[in-house]
């Protein structure tokens, strides 16, 4: 098992804010691009 520290991060370009893996995200960690739904849909909103 990981530490936390150890966990691979991502910064969010909604909120330039760093965040880190999750077991959630196991299979799309990939593809995980904003740390929360609400980064996601304002992301949304800005880039119309």
């Amino acid at each position: 098992m990981r530490k936390k520290s150890e966990l691979p991060t991502k910064t969010c370009p909604a909120c330039d804010r760093p965040f880190s893996w999750r077991k959630k995200w196991e299979r799309d960690w990939d593809c995980v691009i904003y740390c929360s739904e609400r980064c996601r849909r304002s992301a949304k909103v800005a880039s119309k």
